[in-house]
């Protein structure tokens, strides 16, 4: 009787080595693009900075359309090598406006962004789905905030994206300059896909940070070791 107890103790405890080995919440599981949003995902993210066919694959297994773009060599402080941009070519797929270029751990951020936050708040708060995106670029060789002094933005290395407004399938546009603070279903979402995206990115900057986001969610993958800032 004691030798049954222990194998069936013994298998208990295999079967949940397994759960735990396999759960997208645990920090050693890798990151798959299918799984949900997970409490180590940004972390994980991050680390694709360092394996840029590791990001590659992950958007390949993922069926997600996209192209490398050629390294740009912007000098001591601004550039990349890691760029790609998002194609639009599957069905249901969000387009961007302009076409989104950015580091490929910001571009396997916004494709999470799109599939388990963006279109679930749409269709929560709206009713309908989200056909485009409009931004206001990815790569930009400047300091925060245009200073002449001070550190590099995260855009002087294609790090960052900034999101004006979103087109819904039914025709309307809901952008963050006239809709933010409008205390109805267009702010409710907004405040939604900023909160989402706080999950994914190292930094989600929005009206509530400062006036200089007042148009616009600024979302960047800043190498942080997994720690978010959100505002």
């Amino acid at each position: 009787m004691r030798l049954v107890l222990l194998v069936i103790a013994l298998a208990l405890l295999l079967r949940g080595y397994e759960w735990v080995a396999r759960d997208y919440r645990m920090p050693w599981t890798p990151l798959s693009l299918a799984a949900p949003i997970g409490p180590f995902t940004t972390r994980k993210i991050g680390a694709l900075a360092d394996d840029t066919p590791r990001c590659h694959r992950l958007l390949e297994e993922a069926a997600i359309g996209y192209s490398p773009l050629p390294p740009v060599d912007g000098g001591p402080d601004c550039g990349y090598d890691n760029g790609v941009a998002l194609s639009q070519d599957q069905p249901q797929a969000i387009a961007y406006s302009p076409a989104a270029q950015a580091s490929c751990p910001v571009a396997v951020s916004l494709v999470l962004w799109e599939k388990q936050i963006v279109n679930a708040a749409a269709t929560r708060h709206l009713g309908t789905s989200v056909e485009e995106i409009t931004t206001y670029g990815s790569y930009s060789c400047r300091r925060i905030g245009n200073g002449r002094s001070g550190n590099f933005s995260e855009h002087a290395g294609a790090n960052a994206i900034d999101i004006a407004a979103f087109r819904l399938a039914d025709g309307r546009t809901i952008s963050v300059a006239g809709h933010w603070g409008a205390d109805d279903e267009r702010s409710r979402f907004l405040k939604e896909v900023r909160d989402g995206a706080c999950t994914l990115f190292a930094t989600t900057l929005s009206p509530d940070y400062n006036k200089a986001h007042a148009d616009h969610l600024h979302l960047d993958q800043a190498r942080r070791g997994g720690s978010r800032y959100c505002r």
